[in-house]
């Protein structure tokens, strides 16, 4: 059965995952190193990780599968999610793909090392209502595409 992975901590989307994952009546879980106010909805799980780095990281990529959906800003996260055939977007819909995760991967490191260079931090762009509305539109648009590549292989899918 397809489900969504949320890396939580600091996504902006958690309410619009829900919200199109309960019109679809899909599972969801909400991965954090807690903090988060569990939700009603009997859909949706909350999975609390032990502190540390990567511990929600872990999780999703050691949970996630082929026909998944995972939601993540984190690049490396991105990159073990697609090795495991899941689907990934990110908080402003942008989708991660096989031929571009190779790039991200090099710009992060890039940033990463103009960091310590130079001792300045790298801004994100600020998160925008074009940003969430373009997230609601890729993730409806992965959804279908998943439930159309997964027609009559997978119960539930």
């Amino acid at each position: 059965m397809l489900e969504i992975f949320v890396d939580a901590d600091a996504c902006p989307v958690k309410t619009e995952v829900e919200r199109v994952a309960g019109r679809h009546g899909m599972i969801v879980h909400i991965v954090s190193n807690g903090g988060l106010r569990p939700s009603r909805n009997p859909l949706v799980r909350h999975v609390t990780v032990a502190e540390g780095a990567d511990a929600a990281d872990d999780w999703i990529a050691e949970h996630a599968g082929e026909g998944d959906i995972v939601i993540t800003a984190d690049i490396p996260l991105a990159s073990r999610a697609l090795k495991k055939r899941a689907r990934v977007l990110g908080p402003s819909g942008k989708p991660f793909t096989e031929s571009g995760i190779g790039m991200a991967l090099g710009m992060r490191d890039l940033q990463r090392h103009l960091r310590e260079a130079t001792g300045r931090q790298t801004y994100n762009a600020e998160f925008s209502t074009k940003d969430r509305s373009r997230f609601l539109g890729a993730l409806e648009n992965e959804i279908q595409s998943v439930r159309r590549t997964h027609a009559g292989r997978a119960p539930g899918v």
